[in-house]
């Protein structure tokens, strides 16, 4: 029987989607010129009114993906100024976030199930979890929330994506 490493059920997990959300932007942008429109449209986008935009939700995935790397990895967590203004600085933030997600060795990631994990929040205490109920109950559902709700806001959008473009490859 093969065991799953905690590397193995995130890196790699975050990082096909993160390409998934590349080839997304990509798709939008071919989308914006055929129907001869500014790609900046997307931006702002919601499905509802009291939730974040569109822009707040690749910059809350891809702080859900590198925090959860470097929280299992025992690396520090990489700032990324939240000020991208267009799908392509939108893209940038993805490919930098993938690459420091490819970036940590799977061989820190060894011990992380049992790590405690501390996650401040603005109100209240903060959330404390054991590497492994930190992965698979709040990352990775917090990533894929963010993530699948991008996907969400660019179909609403009419860019012509379908579920193979969700799952990729």
């Amino acid at each position: 029987m093969t065991t799953l490493s905690m590397h193995d059920a995130s890196a790699p997990v975050f990082a096909k989607m993160l390409g998934n959300m590349l080839s997304w932007l990509e798709a939008a942008k071919a989308h914006a010129a055929a129907k001869n429109f500014s790609t900046d449209v997307y931006l702002t986008l919601r499905l509802a009114p009291d939730m974040l935009p569109f822009t707040k939700q690749i910059q809350i995935a891809s702080d859900a993906a590198k925090g959860a790397v470097a929280r299992l990895g025992g690396v520090d967590i990489p700032k990324f100024d939240d000020n991208e203004a267009t799908l392509d600085e939108l893209a940038e933030r993805i490919r930098k976030t993938l690459a420091f997600v490819q970036s940590v060795p799977a061989d820190s990631f060894a011990g992380s199930e049992t790590r405690e994990i501390t996650i401040p929040r603005r109100v209240g205490d903060p959330l404390k979890f054991d590497g492994s109920t930190y992965l698979r109950h709040f990352a990775l559902p917090n990533f894929y929330f963010h993530a699948t709700t991008t996907y969400a806001l660019l179909r609403h959008a009419g860019v012509p994506l379908g579920k193979t473009d969700f799952l990729g490859a």
